[in-house]
């Protein structure tokens, strides 16, 4: 029997699954309030508004340059509880492994997982392991649950937007899509890049106080023209990008302008686009500018009356429509 890889045999409810649970998931995720006897635990109640938020996590390769699929699947869900307006408390991680992983890469992603959580403050109070047969799977996929407390000044969503509305992000844009994708050495390309992927929880706080703060919203999957989109539809009114505006990292644009891509739908892990009232624009720079975290968050458009589209505002003065995704500009990255 090989004991350096996973086994259908530790997802069958016996003593090698009882092994793997105690081995990784409790030894890195333990804390007082995980009972895995147990079908139900009790949690305390946080003081405030409760926000839950859920998401599943699929990456190939399992680690890229700057993360991996564990610190990704916390910072997802962190950063979704961040961008509405809340401090992470707790989650839930169910796994779905996949036979012949090797035990060591399992035992790596869980502790990638268990130090991003502490450093979010947030607690893994339940969970659930699977094992799928080989070829079924892609090596890992984690299922996250995360709960947090409402701490934002004022309400955030897409019905406070309005004509005049500046659009800002907190920094580069596409540098997960191509991170990844260069770490699967496609096309004979390789680099250097790294993934943004990180908690967006710093920036977050750092302007969640402002009354005119409208909506924030962290770009994963279909980027930021996705995003565009999505306050386009949601509010009636044209988002109006400017080109010459959106951080973009040389290597990024390179490879989309070897392969085609559009880097405006590149996923990002670790970014922030919000809407705010023009007033508070220099605000939410100069709090953002001022972190590690957002040291290239820029103006990057403004909300125009009416027409329900996503417009780009080119370096030659002229202007496109962007079109919404339709095909996935690269395989699934997040």
């Amino acid at each position: 029997m090989d004991d350096t890889r996973i086994l259908l045999a530790h997802g069958n409810g016996g003593r090698l699954m009882r092994e793997l649970i105690a081995g990784i998931f409790v030894r890195h995720l333990g804390n007082p309030l995980l009972d895995t006897d147990a079908d139900a635990v009790a949690l305390p109640q946080p003081d405030g508004e409760l926000l839950v938020t859920t998401d599943g996590f699929t990456v190939e390769p399992l680690e890229f340059p700057g993360g991996d699929i564990g610190s990704l699947a916390v910072h997802g869900v962190v950063n979704d509880l961040a961008v509405a307006g809340a401090d992470p408390v707790y989650c839930t991680l169910s796994a779905l492994i996949e036979e012949g992983l090797e035990i060591a890469k399992l035992d790596r992603y869980i502790a990638s997982f268990a130090r991003a959580a502490r450093q979010n403050r947030m607690t893994v109070v339940a969970g659930d392991t699977k094992v799928v047969r080989r070829g079924e799977g892609g090596g890992l996929y984690l299922s996250v649950t995360g709960v947090g407390v409402r701490r934002a000044a004022a309400p955030l969503g897409m019905n406070r937007i309005v004509p005049g509305d500046a659009v800002i992000v907190s920094g580069s844009v596409g540098d997960h899509g191509i991170a990844v994708m260069l770490a699967r050495e496609q096309f004979g390309l390789s680099g250097s890049l790294r993934s943004d992927s990180a908690s967006v929880l710093p920036l977050a706080r750092a302007v969640r106080d402002l009354p005119e703060l409208r909506f924030m919203r962290d770009p994963t999957r279909g980027g930021l023209a996705t995003v565009a989109h999505e306050i386009a539809r949601a509010s009636g009114h044209s988002v109006l990008l400017e080109q010459h505006a959106v951080p973009l990292r040389p290597e990024v644009v390179a490879v989309c302008d070897m392969l085609g891509y559009d880097p405006y739908f590149l996923a990002c892990e670790g970014r922030i686009v919000a809407a705010v009232a023009p007033s508070a624009a220099e605000a939410v720079l100069s709090r953002w500018r001022a972190l590690p975290e957002g040291g290239d968050a820029a103006l990057i458009g403004r909300i125009e009356t009416g027409g329900g589209r996503v417009i780009l505002e080119t370096g030659l003065g002229g202007r496109r429509v962007i079109d919404e995704l339709e095909d996935d500009p690269l395989p699934r990255i997040c």
